[in-house]
């Protein structure tokens, strides 16, 4: 079973070709993580799996419906969408926002109802922030902000979750705390996740914890490799995308593997 297929998707802006045969695949359970330099077309890739941008060629489907078949609250039904920065508008509790996710299922002139509201409580549960649900979103940290917004997709219901670079801008702690709970909900939850990100150990990080996932690393609107991360991401792949040296790294901790990459400092490449 296959959650979100995508078939050799090109897309333009104008005569400029940005997305060019894309063809991926994610299954439930599963994390997917983008991986490439600014520019090469993660963030346009995911709008137009959002329908915000019509496709040139190719298809993507969410199980076995074409997603362009699809009306907006079917696309909502069953993917959610995390978005990499938030305005705080007006002073709206964390709950409140959290409640926002189940608009798609309400219709137009009803409010949310009852089940709706467990739903939205489950969800601030879940990211582990029952003890805020009531104090003004726009009082929070950014860490915190950012759970608020995964509870928000939670609350959807949809088991396909996708993040624009769901970390940036936090610190050590936050940047953790989010990808453990993204590893946590993968298994307890049985969700999918698809997110873009920059940090080249992130999905080395998944895999040091156990959770499936493959990474896709872009490059000049082209899909070039896709796989595990730890075969994948190479020194001689992670070199040519982005003219710098790395050293990849593995070894055994508490008797399980693990991988990471460093960058080699400007001064010490000389030598090596």
């Amino acid at each position: 079973m296959t959650l979100l297929s995508i078939d050799n998707l090109s897309f333009s802006y104008g005569a400029a070709q940005t997305l060019r045969g894309i063809s991926l695949k994610v299954a439930p359970g599963e994390i997917y993580c983008l991986l490439g330099p600014n520019g090469c077309g993660k963030t346009t890739l995911i709008d137009c799996v959002l329908g915000q941008h019509p496709l040139k060629s190719g298809s993507i489907s969410l199980g076995s419906e074409v997603i362009q078949t699809l009306k907006p609250y079917e696309v909502a039904s069953q993917v959610a969408f995390v978005p990499q920065l938030h305005a705080k508008t007006f002073p709206y509790s964390v709950f409140e926002i959290v409640l926002m996710g189940r608009t798609f299922a309400t219709g137009t002139f009803s409010s949310p109802g009852r089940q709706d509201r467990e739903i939205a409580k489950h969800a601030i549960d879940l990211v582990g922030l029952s003890e805020i649900a009531q104090k003004p979103y726009t009082q929070i940290s950014g860490g915190e902000l950012q759970l608020v917004m995964i509870a928000r997709a939670l609350a959807q219901k949809s088991r396909l979750i996708i993040m624009d670079e769901p970390t940036s801008h936090l610190d050590f702690k936050n940047e953790n705390e989010i990808l453990n709970l993204i590893s946590s909900l993968t298994v307890s939850e049985g969700l999918s996740f698809m997110l873009t990100t920059h940090d080249l150990n992130h999905p080395l990080y998944f895999e040091n914890s156990g959770v499936p996932v493959r990474v896709g690393i872009m490059e000049q609107g082209r899909l070039i490799a896709q796989g595990q991360p730890s075969r994948i991401l190479s020194s001689d792949t992670i070199e040519r995308l982005y003219h710098t040296k790395v050293v990849t790294h593995t070894g055994v901790m508490d008797g399980l593997p693990y991988s990471y990459i460093m960058a080699v400092p400007h001064h010490r490449r000389e030598a090596i």
